[in-house]
This record gives structure tokens, C-alpha cells and sequence, in this order.
């Protein structure tokens, strides 16, 4: 597996990685929870037919600055700005899990900076009747199998590499928790259905079968509170960081919704 091309952007004076790979046109990323600290074959799958360019969001790996945004608008503008600045505007746009309920705000915001829009299991909502887990309330051993259906998936995608810095390496995982944590405390929850009905781009959602963060039920909100309606697929063997289970079932789904 090749590397990717890395890059960097300002977004408010901290520098934010961007990964390109591939050919054709431009796909966006945005990664779920935890971020990536690698790349990882879902992208591969992509980049055998599209340019796919993965921003990271302040403070996951490979960026910084998520301490000085206090507010959702200053996150919604700094990821907007991100995107903008990595060449994407106008692109189609794909996230999982927290990169996904970004994905579903910028289209919502910005409808004129998006062309299609995938979105794995946003986060966004709360449903007391049905509710989302607290990730952040789990004990770290527990967090691979809460997130993926094969827990050895996540574990292999945060395992230190060879000639890292054994001691920048896992705080740079606990600081992508954290900034999840600045966006999204409590529960998860950022009033998204407010902003869901302002979507216009054609919409896939993806859902892991086994998703044990956000229930399915979410899935049918989200399709509903958009005015064209989203096309749902469901992804078996896969938790709710689906592209890190099923990596060629997410990505020939992605591929199919943006052709």
C-alpha cells in the first residue's frame, strides 16, 4: 500500500494535514471517531478511481488548534475553512462518525460547496427513547469492540508504528478524543435535525449492521428530515466505523453513490 502525498493548511494559525492519493475527481474525508492516525485501505479503495483527500480535523492526528475552538459555530467554520483551503470546494464529500455530522453541516450551511454527500453513522443526534452510547464514558479497553465489529480493526489502526515517539504517540490519540469531546458533549449531541432540512446534495447514509454508538433508528431520522430523502444502506459485519470493518463494502457503496 503506497503512502499518500501529505500537505498542510493554516486553520486559525495551526497547521492541519491533508493526505491526497489517486486520480480522477476529488473526494473529501473526514474522519470518524479517533481520527487516523494512518492510512487505512478504505481510502485505498477509493483512490483506485478518485482523488481522495483527507483533511484532518484540528486536533485528530495530524493537526492542532481544537483548544481554542470554544463554540459549534467556531467548529463549523474552522472545518469549513479546512475544506476550503485543501481545494475542495465543490467536491464530493464523504465522513464517518464525527467527520460525518460535519459533512452534513457543511451541506447544510454551505449547500453551493458540496456535490453529493456520503455520510457513515453521524454523529449529531440524541433520542432519550433510543439513545446514542457515551463513548467517552467506556474504559479504554473496551473502546475497540464498542466501535468496530472486529475489534483488532481499530487496535491495528491506533498500534504505534515502528520509529514513532513512544511518548507523542498516544497523546496525540487522547488529544482526537478530546477535540471529539469539545464538539460533541455532551452525548453526542449537536442539535443536527435542526439544520438537516436546509440539505440539498443527494444523500447516502451508511450504517454499520452491528453498530453499537449510534442506533439504526438514526438512520431513518436522518432521511426523513431531509426534504429529497437519503438513500440508506446497511453494511453487514460492520460496527460503527464501518470502513474500518468492511472496507470494500463502504468504499463500493461511496463509489456508487458519487458516479
Amino acid at each position: 500500500m503506497s503512502e499518500p502525498t501529505t500537505t498542510t493548511v493554516d486553520v486559525n494559525g495551526h497547521p492541519c494535514r491533508v493526505w491526497t492519493k489517486g486520480s480522477g475527481p476529488k473526494i473529501a474525508f473526514l474522519a470518524g471517531f479517533g481520527g487516523l492516525p494512518r492510512w487505512i485501505p478504505f481510502l485505498d479503495r477509493l483512490a483506485e478511481s478518485r482523488t481522495v483527500i483527507v483533511p484532518s480535523l484540528p486536533g485528530f492526528p495530524g493537526a492542532t488548534g481544537h483548544n481554542i475552538l470554544d463554540t459549534h459555530l467556531d467548529w463549523l467554520v474552522a472545518v469549513r475553512t479546512l475544506l476550503t483551503k485543501a481545494g475542495l470546494d465543490g467536491a464530493d464529500l464523504a465522513g464517518s462518525s464525527v467527520g460525518g455530522s460535519f459533512v452534513a453541516e457543511i451541506a447544510a450551511l454551505w449547500p453551493q460547496s458540496v456535490r453529493r454527500i456520503a455520510m457513515i453513522a453521524p454523529f449529531g443526534l440524541f433520542d432519550e427513547n433510543d439513545p446514542a452510547t457515551d463513548v467517552w464514558a467506556q474504559r479504554a479497553d473496551d473502546v475497540p469492540a464498542l466501535l468496530c465489529a472486529k475489534p483488532e480493526a481499530y487496535k491495528e489502526l491506533k498500534a504505534i508504528p515502528a520509529g514513532a515517539n513512544s511518548v507523542e504517540w498516544p497523546i496525540e490519540q487522547t488529544r482526537a478524543a478530546e477535540a471529539a469531546a469539545r464538539i460533541f458533549w455532551p452525548l453526542g449531541n449537536s442539535k443536527l435535525e435542526r439544520r438537516l432540512p436546509l440539505i440539498t446534495a443527494p444523500t447516502l447514509l451508511i450504517w454499520g449492521e452491528a453498530d453499537r454508538v449510534m442506533p439504526h433508528s438514526y438512520a431513518d431520522k436522518i432521511a426523513t428530515a431531509i426534504p429529497g430523502g437519503a438513500k440508506i444502506t446497511t453494511i453487514a459485519d460492520a460496527g460503527h466505523l464501518a470502513e474500518l470493518d468492511q472496507p470494500d463494502a463502504v468504499a463500493k457503496a461511496v463509489l456508487a453513490h458519487v458516479s
